[in-house]
């Protein structure tokens, strides 16, 4: 069971950090909020998503899993403004959702859950953890994405460096320690990434969104941070590209 409101804006968020991975996903209801785990079909990139029960306007619901197409939802909530009400309810014997904003309704059918399974978040020990304002990470993968299809993401004892290459074309984004919100470095670290799932990965976050970030030579990396007023946290993880020696 699930009766719900939630701000427009807030859900619009939410669709488009998930959207970025996957486009069908289960979400798992219960009393204190909504939980996700997904993988993209590549296996490159993964989001683990919570949203608490203080980030709807009202909310009410039992332990269920509830299996979404985003892409229906993205258009049904194109019809509605940031500040706009969406009113959310499970119909359980019909298998549907119901969502209202205003005086549009539209009924959606859910998938089957019965093979989307949780993928398992795999525990890292990463030795490096910096925190960095989103506008320095926007405006680094922006500065890339006319130069190539992967970045190299650099971390030392005293800074933060993005750097991208292709043929003689080269950019790069230097960040000393104290242009970071804080950094924990007790070595130097350098992993390559493709350039089109980490520019989704940071796309949805604001300028003045802290990320924290964590990562190790040719290991996954780690990208942390919290949205709807901080009662909403995403977690995503991307792996490498492993250069050919």
């Amino acid at each position: 069971m699930l009766n719900a409101e939630i701000k427009s804006d807030v859900l619009k968020e939410l669709v488009e950090i998930v959207g970025t991975i996957v486009d069908e996903v289960k979400i798992n209801m219960d009393e204190d909020g909504l939980s996700l785990k997904a993988v993209d079909p590549a296996h490159v990139a993964m989001v683990d998503l919570t949203l608490k029960s203080d980030g709807f306007e009202s909310y009410e619901a039992n332990e269920t899993e509830l299996g979404l197409n985003l892409n229906k939802i993205e258009q049904f909530l194109k019809l509605s403004g940031p500040s706009d009400i969406i009113k959310i309810v499970h119909e359980e014997e019909e298998n549907r959702l119901t969502m209202n904003v205003r005086n549009i309704t539209q009924k959606m059918p859910l998938l089957d859950t019965a093979g989307m399974t949780d993928p398992n978040v795999p525990s890292l020990d990463l030795p490096i953890n910096l925190r960095i304002k989103g506008e320095h990470l926007l405006n680094g993968v922006k500065a890339s994405e006319n130069i190539s299809d992967h970045i190299s993401i650099t971390v030392t004892t005293d800074g933060f460096e993005i750097f991208s290459e292709e043929d003689e074309n080269e950019v790069e984004m230097s960040l000393g320690e104290d242009e970071l919100e804080e950094l924990n470095a007790n070595e130097e670290v350098r992993s390559l990434f493709a350039l089109d799932y980490f520019s989704d990965m940071v796309k949805c976050v604001s300028k003045d969104t802290i990320l924290d970030i964590e990562m190790g030579a040719d290991y996954p990396i780690k990208i942390q941070f919290d949205f709807a007023d901080d009662n909403g946290n995403v977690r995503y993880l991307l792996a490498p590209r492993i250069e050919s020696t």
